[in-house]
Parts: structure tokens; sequence; C-alpha cells
């Protein structure tokens, strides 16, 4: 029998590379996407549609938690900031950040795959190429799988995979995976702002681009 692994799904480049590489992996894959009022809300549609388009089951959550609107990923009132890459990459923690986002996320994923006796989480975060969040770090996933193989019937049972297949590549490397891979480039969605094209000035806009320059594909969501 195949493993079942339930697939953090954002819709964005590095979500949608770990899908493809858990298919590639042998695995059985169901997503979750969660709609937290962030304002790239657009993420959504992009999940569903590459789901759609792979033919696996998803499931979608929405949170209604007030205080996220401390990061300017959610609160409208705040701008989404234009950083050079220099500082994007100074390990700042940005406005950006939404509080404990993956902690609640993996939570999310862990009850999900107890209910599912799946055997697996697969999520994408990054610690090379990133914007210094937190809960983007091998520690933090590290604790996490820990915290899941104690607190589940599954975990306590017969053992559950916290994975993070991207989270010691670079963007570049991570766009090589995902060509290799076949993912649909032009489907996936990262820009924090939403909208109906790339804004261009966000931070996952200026590492995507970088990615893709310096891994010579061409990004086909990008006209």
């Amino acid at each position: 029998m195949k493993k079942k692994a339930i697939v953090l799904f954002s819709g964005g480049l590095d979500s949608t590379t770990c899908l493809f590489w858990a298919l590639d992996q042998g695995y059985e894959c169901e997503t979750l996407t969660v709609s937290y009022g962030q304002k790239h809300e657009r993420e959504v549609r992009a999940a569903k549609e590459i789901a759609d388009k792979l033919g696996v089951k998803q499931h979608f959550v929405t949170l209604d938690f007030p205080w996220l609107s401390s990061s300017s990923l959610v609160d409208s009132k705040q701008e989404i900031p234009d950083l050079p890459m220099e500082e994007i990459e100074s390990g700042k923690i940005p406005s950006t950040y939404v509080p404990g986002r993956n902690l609640v996320f993996l939570s999310i994923a862990a009850s999900l795959m107890d209910s599912l006796h799946a055997d697996a989480i697969v999520a994408g975060p990054n610690a090379i190429d990133f914007s210094g969040y937190p809960d983007c770090t091998p520690m933090f996933f590290k604790a996490a799988a820990e915290a899941i193989n104690r607190g589940t019937e599954r975990g306590v049972t017969g053992g559950v995979e916290v994975l993070a297949p991207l989270m010691d590549l670079s963007k570049t490397d991570i766009v090589k995976l995902g060509d290799k891979l076949g993912v649909p480039f032009e489907l996936t969605w990262s820009c924090y702002s939403g909208g109906d094209k790339p804004c261009g000035h966000c931070d996952s806009c200026k590492l995507r681009a970088r990615g893709f320059a310096e891994a010579g594909v061409k990004d086909g969501s990008v006209k």
C-alpha cells in the first residue's frame, strides 16, 4: 500500500514543488490549504487549480484570528514592505511575519493526518532564501515533528514523518527541482500583494525572480 501524506499547500512555488516531490516519492497525497485573511487570497485559487489538475483530494480551512492583523500580510491598513535584497536576507523578522502561522498550520495538518491515519506531513519551508521567519527553520520543524509524534494517536502508535524537503535548498535549487518534476510554474502564485499579476516588489516576488533568473528557467506566471 502507498504511504499517505498531507501536503500543506498554498499554491505557491515552494508548496507546489513539495506536492510534486511527494507524488514523485510515491506518496498518495491530500492537500490542506488555509485561508487566514491574507491579502494574497489569490493563492488559494492557485492551490485549487493545481490540485484539480493533478486530481488530488483537497481540504480547505478558514481561520478567523483577529490578532493576525498585526501582520502586514493580513492588515489592509499596512503596506507590504518593498525592501532591498540585502535587507530581506538580513535575518530581521519583517512585518509580513504572521504570528505562529506554521505552528497553527502544522497543528491542523496533524489533526487531519491523525483522522486519516496518514503517514506523513509535507511542508515547504526554506531556511536559505527566506525572509527570516522563525517558524521556517530546521530547529522549529524538528521540535514540531517531535510534538506531533508525542501528541497524536498515529504518532504514538506508529510514528509519522514531518518532511520539509526544501529546507536546505536555495530558491534557485527549488526552481531547478520544480522544473525537473514538471511543476506548472504558470499556475503558481507567490506574490504577497494579491491582485491580478505579481507586484514584483514584495519579498516573495524578489526571491522568486532571482531564483528563476539564476536557474535559467522561464517563470510562466510573469506575463
